[in-house]
């Protein structure tokens, strides 16, 4: 067909075929304004509110009350269920009918008393295909329930997304009808889209203007009001979309993904229905679309769903035996990577692969942990412990200072392990399958001529939704066309397949993977960071405690059951949004109760209570030296000293340490004309991201805590203990009260601290000065320790202002050092010889209420002759973390159950084996960063003993070596080794 030629004016082609297309201009006459033909009213609806989630069958036994396209309904969090009964008109036989359905809440459409499809305007999903083809041997008639949760996909934040949620809201039903759909517009309408996608992202390019005039001819070929004009427009289209790529172009391995929040803008609750809204869809695409891949993770979401949903959790077995529902991960929830402690970490992954294991006959080969505030240095070794060679994640393409230079590599954990590392070049987990998508993950891959393959993740993300048909569609558009990376759909275990058949050119990045954003949450909501380090200390304590009375009383049952209840509720609040403090208020409110009286920390003090009376035989109360005791000096302007033999601590009225001395050498702590304990107060407003971020920039806005409510004074002299108490006050709502502690003969001074603390975008630390140089401080992690520099030389070292550590960090020189000891902080900046640790945060989004109320906590510190390996620093912060329980009455003479004869060596965990009950787990590890040999010697009946990995699966062939005193065991530094130990 002959046109007359058009002037080369690109702007005129591009505006006019994206107007052709457009949903807002000329639809009375464009191609979008066919998309759906005629519309119907439903029969009827009716709406029954509830304040609470309530199932279906329950729901369907109460009364519904009519309502109408534009009510309201709500407040915030409620749940309303639709009656619709709707009537297909005759006249649409052959037709594709909708229930086309919007409300700014999200829905789910259940039918024949199942769930059968999301519905979510933020996510795409605004309707729901009764029929595909009209038939007459179809029901016409039908009734089906719309459940509408009042929230959106992100919640209810008032006035901005991560704003706390607006109780008051209301959500609106703002369509609700028939609609016949009209599906050779949508597939025209597709490639129109993506033709147009090209035009604006290859401009200037050859291909761009192929697109732009192809784009062009089809608009002049289709008339939107005659559905045989599209065949030729569409041939057009196809003709353009089938011109191929040469053998070298980049592959993209498309993955349909749909990343949940445990628990974010919205409670642990409305995760489950997010869960089932998203993956029934999902379940229906993959009926539609055979080569469909789905990959999903959390052991967690899918037990609610095995719970709460039986018939959905059936069908997605079905489709994992396919292959095209795939389990990834292998935790228990996409935990935080900074903060659970090491053998929390393990238990996620001991729980999460075990449950894919006995669901769904296989464990994950891959971690997947894409939203992730950071990565611990110890976590190749966990995840290899675990079974997992491979990594994915993207989030390290948040870094506000430096930009990552790898996409595939082999990240090196602290102790050489090795596992191949892929981060998503497109830098996102819910991309749309747009041109845009594809054209950046090529762009941005940081490793070409090394990598020729990425992952390509699809599907809306964060408050769930999925992939939709029509992303699907954009793919299928561009598996193999010219100037576009290659599209095959495929799987992690394909992609990494692929990368590992060609990773010899691959780099290795070592250590940690740090996150240059999101430092505030080592710091916010500090309640729960105190609950999740009890809770680890006490189920280690109801675990070691029931496996001695498991040895010594036959009558004894293992608490097995409840363990791995209470280790669960611990490991669900683990998620990344949930103890680094970034949720809402009514999520920190589930979290506490998990921690409090009920279901943990009251159970498992419940549990070691009983262990240890079936007992007769236990651990004694340490014996105090009898002639120690802890001597003060009051001078006359107040200054206060005391002394317990190893330290000389010296007090101002306002409580900060002008002096510490360790007697042994006479070596001064704190630095010349500073201060010690000093508390300071910053400004704290960040960019954007209230609860997760704290910027360079607050570090200039330092104000001292100086004013003093009661002066320093002496609370205990003369025995085995001795304090001083004092209080301050940071503004006109909020104090400090704490007590200095010097204990005999203990080589720390603690300081417990209370604080009532009512501020608003403030932070509070605690900050010490200390007469020590070095270039590099030490911080423990998971299973060990690692350094980061003090000083600020490079843009790299700059990003780290706030870091992260668990128990205690420590600088030294040669000789001597400082370590700072806490009981539940993470936090913590050591610039120069300043040893600072972050106590504090007052944001008020997503949670206006985080962090105000009443805190309790502790730190100490502890100089030290030589390195802080010998001076047995690691060994003292445990016993700051793991107080020791007494029970009087009940001990009639010591005994020890195991012993290790190195230093270096801590035994970590003792517990009940997961599939034996006549055996215990042991696990151990090297702490100094050494290579040691080492016995572990027990008094326990010893049958048999095994090395096995940290999923405990026996390893044969590393044999264990037995000797008259024990068990040899020789250690890599940081490396970790579990036993199993048959004892009956």
């Amino acid at each position: 067909m002959y046109h007359q030629p058009v002037l080369k004016n690109r702007r005129t082609l591009l505006e006019r075929a994206e107007k052709f297309i457009s949903d807002i201009y000329f639809t009375d006459c464009n191609l979008r304004g066919r998309l759906f033909g005629d519309i119907h009213p439903l029969e009827s609806i009716s709406v029954l509110l509830s304040e609470k989630r309530i199932l279906y069958s329950e729901a369907i036994q109460l009364n519904f009350q009519p309502c109408k396209v534009g009510d309201t309904f709500g407040p915030t969090w409620w749940t309303c269920w639709f009656k619709v009964v709707l009537k297909i008109p005759e006249a649409w036989r052959g037709k594709e009918v909708h229930l086309r359905w919007e409300s700014d809440g999200e829905g789910m459409v259940w039918r024949d008393q199942q769930p059968v499809q999301g519905l979510t305007k933020e996510g795409e999903k605004t309707s729901y295909v009764l029929t595909e083809c009209l038939k007459d041997s179809e029901p016409h008639g039908i009734t089906l329930y719309v459940e509408l949760a009042c929230n959106g996909l992100f919640g209810a934040g008032k006035g901005s997304m991560i704003a706390a949620p607006d109780p008051n809201r209301k959500f609106t039903l703002q369509k609700a009808e028939l609609v016949v759909f009209n599906r050779d517009v949508r597939e025209l309408l597709t490639d129109f889209e993506m033709l147009v996608d090209i035009v604006k992202i290859l401009e200037g390019e050859q291909r761009g203007f192929q697109a732009l005039f192809t784009a062009n001819e089809m608009v002049n070929l289709c008339d939107p009001a005659n559905p045989s004009s599209f065949a030729a427009a569409r041939s057009l289209a196809q003709k353009f979309f089938a011109q191929k790529n040469g053998e070298s172009q980049h592959v993209v391995h498309a993955m349909g993904h749909c990343h949940i929040d445990s628990a974010w803008l919205w409670p642990y609750e409305e995760t489950i229905r997010k869960c089932a809204r998203s993956w029934v869809t999902v379940i229906k695409l993959m009926e539609n679309n055979p080569e469909f891949v789905f990959t999903c993770s959390q052991a967690q979401q899918f037990q609610w769903v095995k719970s709460w949903y039986p018939n959905l959790f059936s069908e997605i077995k079905q489709f994992v035996q396919k292959g095209q529902f795939i389990p990834v991960g292998g935790t228990w929830v996409e935990m935080d990577g900074n903060l659970p402690s090491g053998e929390s970490m393990v238990r996620q992954f001991l729980h999460g692969q075990n449950f894919f294991k006995d669901e769904f006959a296989h464990y994950c080969k891959e971690f997947w942990l894409p939203d992730t505030f950071g990565y611990s240095a110890q976590l190749p070794q966990i995840m290899k412990g675990c079974g997992i060679s491979r990594f994915l994640t993207q989030k390290i393409s948040w870094n506000l200072v430096n930009t990552f230079p790898h996409n595939t590599f082999f990240w090196e954990g602290v102790d050489g392990t090795h596992v191949l590392t892929h981060f998503p070049p497109g830098n996102s987990y819910e991309m749309k399958g747009k041109v845009e998508d594809l054209i950046n993950t090529v762009k941005n891959n940081k490793d070409k001529g090394r990598a020729n393959h990425s992952g390509f993740l699809f599907g809306f993300g964060d408050g769930g939704g999925g992939p939709t048909q029509l992303m699907l569609d954009r793919l299928q558009r561009v598996r193999d066309t010219d100037c576009l990376p290659k599209v095959q759909m495929s799987s992690p275990d394909v992609l990494f397949s692929q990368l590992e058949s060609d990773s010899s050119l691959l780099c290795t990045w070592v250590g940690e993977l740090f996150l240059e954003l999101h430092n505030g949450t080592y710091t916010t909501q500090a309640k729960i960071k105190l609950g999740n380090r009890q809770c680890e200390a006490l189920l280690h304590d109801v675990e070691v405690a029931s496996c001695l009375a498991l040895c010594k009383t036959d009558s004894f049952k293992y608490p097995a059951c409840k363990l791995q209840e209470l280790w669960r509720l611990l490991l669900l609040n683990q998620f990344h949004d949930v103890i680094p403090g970034s949720c809402i208020e009514m999520v920190v409110e589930d979290a506490l109760k998990y921690y409090d009286g009920k279901p943990v920390l009251l159970s498992a003090y419940f549990l070691l209570t009983i262990d240890f009376r079936r007992i007769n035989t236990q651990v004694t109360e340490t014996a105090e030296p009898k002639d120690s005791w802890v001597p003060f000096v009051i001078q006359v302007d107040g200054t206060i000293m005391m002394e317990n033999g190893l330290l000389k601590a010296t007090i101002d009225q306002t409580g900060r340490l002008m002096s510490l001395l360790l007697l042994q050498t006479n070596r001064e702590t704190i630095f010349e004309g500073c201060l010690g304990n000093q508390f300071t107060l910053f400004d704290d407003v960040p960019l954007y991201w209230d609860a997760w971020d704290v910027m360079d920039y607050h570090l200039q806005t330092r104000k001292p805590v100086i004013e003093v409510i009661e002066p320093a004074k002496v609370v205990r002299s003369g025995t085995h203990q001795g304090s001083v108490s004092f209080s301050l006050r940071i503004s006109g709502k909020s104090t400090i009260r704490q007590e200095i502690v010097l204990d005999a003969c203990c080589p720390y001074v603690k300081f417990n601290t209370q604080v009532d603390w009512e501020e608003s975008h403030k932070f509070l630390k605690v900050e010490f000065p200390v007469q020590v140089r070095s270039p590099n401080a030490t911080y423990e992690i998971q299973f060990g320790h690692l350094q980061r520099p003090t000083h600020r030389n490079t843009s790299w070292d700059w990003a780290r202002f706030e870091v992260w550590g668990h128990k205690w960090a420590d600088l030294s020189e040669h000789g001597f050092g400082v370590a700072l000891l806490n009981d539940s902080k993470y936090g913590y900046s050591i610039h120069e010889n300043i040893m600072t640790l972050s106590l504090l945060r007052a944001p008020k989004a997503p949670d206006v209420n985080a962090d105000m109320g009443h805190h309790n906590f502790t730190y100490a510190l502890m100089p030290h002759t030589g390195p802080f390996q010998d001076a047995l620093v690691i060994q003292y912060a445990y016993n700051l973390n793991f107080p020791l329980h007494v029970f009087h009455g009940v001990i009639s003479e010591p005994w020890s159950a195991f012993s290790v004869n190195s230093p270096a060596v801590i035994l970590e965990t003792v517990k009940q084996a997961e599939s034996r009950e006549n055996a215990l787990l042991i696990r151990l590890y090297e702490s100094h960063g050494s290579s040691v040999t080492t016995t572990l010697s027990t008094s326990l009946p010893l049958h048999k003993a095994w090395h096995c990995d940290l999923l405990e699966r026996p390893d044969s062939i590393i044999p264990v070596s037995k000797t008259t005193s024990g068990i040899s065991l020789t250690f890599k530094p940081f490396q970790i080794r579990s036993l199993l130990l048959i004892i009956k």
